[in-house]
């Protein structure tokens, strides 16, 4: 059985690293050559993915250790630029391991269209639409044969009044169960597709035909018991839930501790080829859903003093369809974390992003932020200095041991080697 507990992973060569994580998800020799040749995609690749390319930008790609979730272990492959996420989201999966690892469940990939109409009156037109809503999802079903051999595809027709300045108009609403995919494209189709039965039913005209990226049918949840002693000792726990209900209460604070929250997320989720502006968007729309901004997380105590944290949020993912159809690095990212839906992966960055949420609050409650993220960016300002690679650990020994890590001390350090 796969284990990603792995003990002073971080101390490997890129070898050993990138031999562990072969094995972990058996890899081809063809996959670890393309992660040893880094970035994954040749210009000629990113020019026929987007408009008016130049080049491709790298970054950073590693793997988060210890997670354990509904009892099966990850290894979870994070791209980010920022120092300390990964160690920090390994360290919360390593503590939350001591109780079982988290907990996490999806809901089904259900994705919602809208179809705005104006210039209808919008008590009768919403009654002739719901008169017709089995013709209306038949029509949007004939957009997508898979989906419906799967039993899957539109499956509800609804309608709201919106009132704007300008008058009300009528939003008529396709819930689509996507399957394995983001499914913004064939959302988009079938909003198309019903467009012009739609005019016909209200008399009115639509105007826009187009997915809702606020995935309110599509949450995910993860929940996670963290030993008192492990945390610090009850002071620290304390300290842990004061932090939060300081973000829960103030949107300056919670702004910050969301972003935090999200440095685990959307690392996953760029590792994996999500649409990480979706992600982020409907996220911070849900933490507001109740009339003001707060924390995407919650915490708290349980009857023995361990601090237990949740977290829930709407996650729209797949493992098909979109970039990871395209780029062979996201899909040797989407073979390491050896998910097999769409809900698993939600299920995992939804995890990594209270993992993350733990670590910060941790170090906020106890020593400070700074003092562990700059040991991280040590290496960055030896590399900054103009360290040869193997220069670079002396200096950042050195750097750490004097209390002193800036760019202008690592260029003294430099000078003197």
């Amino acid at each position: 059985m796969a284990d990603s507990s792995i003990p002073k992973f971080f101390e490997k060569s890129r070898e050993e690293r990138i031999d562990i994580v072969s094995r972990f998800c058996n890899l081809t020799s063809e996959e670890v050559q393309v992660l040893k040749n880094s970035g994954g995609i040749s210009f000629n690749q990113a020019d026929g993915m987007i408009e008016n390319a130049i080049g491709t930008l790298s970054f950073p790609l590693g793997v988060a250790t210890n997670f354990q979730i509904n009892g099966k272990d990850y290894l979870v492959p994070m791209v980010i630029e920022e120092p300390s996420v990964i160690a920090a989201a390994s360290k919360a999966a390593k503590i939350a391991r001591k109780k079982g690892g988290f907990t996490a469940q999806a809901d089904e990939s259900y994705s919602i269209g809208q179809i705005q109409v104006i210039g209808a009156e919008v008590k009768s037109a919403s009654n002739s639409v719901m008169e017709s809503s089995n013709e209306i999802l038949q029509l949007a079903n004939t957009k997508s044969k898979s989906l419906s051999k799967m039993g899957r595809g539109a499956k509800q027709v609804s309608c709201r009044e919106i009132k704007a300045s300008s008058g009300s108009m009528l939003v008529v609403e396709l819930l689509i169960d996507v399957g394995e995919a983001m499914g913004a494209n064939i959302t988009n189709t079938m909003c198309e597709a019903v467009a012009p039965l739609i005019e016909k039913l209200t008399g009115g005209k639509v105007l826009l035909k187009i997915l809702s990226n606020y995935s309110t049918k599509r949450l995910a949840k993860a929940t996670a018991t963290f030993d008192k002693d492990e945390v610090g000792g009850s002071e620290i726990v304390d300290n842990i839930i004061l932090a939060y209900e300081f973000a829960e209460s103030d949107v300056y604070r919670a702004v910050t501790h969301n972003k935090g929250v999200m440095n685990g997320i959307i690392a996953v989720a760029n590792a994996t080829g999500q649409d990480t502006r979706a992600i982020d968007a409907a996220a911070h729309a849900y933490t507001a859903r109740k009339g003001s901004y707060g924390s995407l997380t919650e915490w708290k105590k349980d009857k023995d003093g361990n601090l237990v944290g949740s977290i829930e949020l709407p996650l729209a993912v797949g493992i098909v369809g979109g970039v990871t159809n395209v780029h062979p690095m996201v899909q040797i990212c989407n073979k390491i974390l050896r998910v097999g839906s769409a809900k698993e992966l939600a299920c995992v960055i939804a995890a990594a992003g209270l993992a993350q949420n733990f670590s910060a609050l941790r170090a906020l409650a106890s020593e400070g932020i700074q003092k562990g993220h700059m040991k991280l960016h040590a290496r960055n300002f030896a590399v900054s200095a103009g360290a040869k690679p193997e220069q670079v650990d002396t200096i950042v020994k050195k750097m750490i041991s004097e209390g002193d890590i800036s760019i202008h001390r690592a260029k003294e350090i430099l000078c003197e080697l």
